[in-house]
């Protein structure tokens, strides 16, 4: 590894993700600070550059990829949710015992669904079972 002459002080303001991982911006001020600083009279390689540089690229579009993955997946719950109205479910109560209705609407808050079956919001979650809502005889 080269040399450097960079300043001994942590930099407090560098954004990291949980866990201690570098997020994409600090990954880039230290490839910023390590060419900056680095001994004039052994620079990096221009492979250990390219290496990093890719490296870089690939986790940036991978982040994007997860982010559109999670979207789509929203997407997919909103649907499916939404083709639930007008049937009957089973769901499992906050009293821990079964119940069952007609959904009567779906609801998107963020990452939450909820269906409206009878008076009760029911998380998504809690269906047990989707049957075909019965059609009254006709008279």
């Amino acid at each position: 590894m080269p040399k450097t002459n960079a300043p001994a002080k942590k930099d407090q303001d560098e954004p990291t993700k949980p866990g201690g991982e570098l997020g994409k911006d600090a990954f880039l001020k230290l490839l910023v600070a390590q060419l900056k600083y680095q001994d004039p009279t052994a620079p990096m390689a221009n492979t250990e550059f390219l290496a990093q540089t890719a490296q870089f690229t690939t986790v940036e579009k991978l982040t994007d990829l997860a982010e559109v993955e999670k979207e789509l997946l929203s997407a997919q719950l909103q649907l499916g949710a939404s083709n639930l109205v007008g049937r009957t479910v089973t769901y499992t109560g906050a009293d821990d015992k079964e119940h069952t209705g007609v959904v009567s609407a779906a609801k998107f808050a963020g990452s939450t669904t909820t269906l409206r079956v009878g008076e009760a919001d029911v998380p998504l979650s809690a269906i047990t079972e989707i049957r075909q809502t019965q059609a009254a005889p006709a008279s």
